[in-house]
């Protein structure tokens, strides 16, 4: 089976409006979980997608447009599961979370105050460990529970299979997510000298990725540098897209049972591949994160320079009367108000 699967506030809509805006989720919803179904692992008989890009579109649509939308979620996650297979008596437990889990995240980084450019190290932290770490736990504890439940899971490989249905929608979290949140920040167009840079990116990364992707010596470390590379210079939307681009390869490389994950059991190349997925989304989206927050510290503090630069260029020339603290204390007796100290009149 596969993994099936801050809020904005709640805004008037018209009825047209709301439904249009469900159907859109819901159609996105089964696009997304067509896409992430184009590649498969199969661990204890059980199916499920490495990447499962719903949870993460799912996420984003609940923190852009508000908690409302959350029926496209569930008739998404519906139109997905007929696809692959006839509705059975766990249906109705796997909608649910794969609609909790989503809600759920979205509630905990609204409590946590997450701000959606991800300007802050803490918004990446809230993402990471309470939109996709702590949050997917729901769909992967209800949706492996029913398939035992129902018996089409033995009860022995509740855990193996739970590990790789949490892990898919949490990489959707970490990879769709942030991609998504990110573009719908885009304001202005790079500079011809950043398209520049970022043209020598993707084409170092799309020579790069694969060969490390399917290099039988295992070379999928050569890709952190160029994650590092587009998180300094290009922040969130570079990382997330590197990693990624990154991730996908490492997946068809290893359903495929080439490169690095050539003779492994299904259980060694599922351990390995979502390592690899996980340490690489971590890093992508803390990294750009951090830098984006030190980024936005530095240009505060150059606009608060500059500010005090030009009121002491008017305290010179005259312009700005220089207040005089004192003029109160010394009509009250040479006290002020806060250190009870006399001083001394000109």
């Amino acid at each position: 089976m596969a993994a099936v699967v801050g809020i904005a506030e709640p805004r008037l809509r018209r009825p047209g409006g709301y439904v249009v805006q469900v159907l859109a989720v819901a159609a996105l919803y089964y696009a997304f979980g067509r896409l992430g179904l184009l590649r498969e692992l199969s661990v204890e008989n059980a199916v499920f997608t490495p990447i499962y890009p719903p949870t993460g579109l799912s996420v984003a649509a609940l923190l852009i447009l508000g908690i409302g939308c959350w029926p496209g979620i569930t008739l998404g996650a519906l139109g997905v599961i007929v696809s692959i297979s006839p509705p059975g008596p766990d249906l109705i437990g796997i909608l649910f979370g794969s609609t909790a889990a989503p809600v759920c995240a979205a509630i905990l980084l609204n409590w946590a105050r997450f701000r959606m450019d991800l300007s802050r190290f803490r918004d990446g932290v809230a993402l990471v460990f309470l939109g996709a770490l702590a949050a997917m736990t729901i769909s992967a504890t209800v949706g492996v529970g029913m398939l035992v439940l129902t018996d089409k899971l033995a009860a022995h490989a509740f855990w193996t299979v739970w590990l790789a249905w949490w892990v898919g929608d949490a990489m959707g979290v970490l990879l769709v997510t942030p991609l998504l949140l990110s573009l719908r920040g885009i304001q202005r167009p790079l500079s011809l000298r950043r398209w520049k840079e970022a043209t020598a990116l993707t084409v170092i990364a799309c020579v790069l990725v694969p060969v490390a992707a399917y290099s039988s010596i295992s070379l999928l470390f050569l890709v952190y540098p160029l994650i590092i590379w587009a998180a300094l210079r290009f922040e969130l939307a570079g990382a997330v897209l590197c990693a990624l681009f990154t991730s996908v390869m490492a997946t068809i490389a290893a359903t495929d049972g080439s490169g690095s994950f050539q003779g492994l059991s299904p259980i060694e190349i599922m351990t390995k591949l979502q390592a690899f997925n996980g340490t690489m989304a971590l890093t992508a989206l803390l990294m750009s994160a951090l830098i984006t927050e030190q980024r936005n510290t530095r240009r505060s503090v150059e606009q608060a320079c500059q500010e005090l630069a030009e009121v002491l260029e008017h305290l010179t020339t005259g312009d700005v009367p220089v207040p005089r603290p004192q003029a109160d204390a010394d009509e009250r007796g040479g006290r002020d108000d806060t250190g009870g100290r006399s001083w001394p009149t000109q």
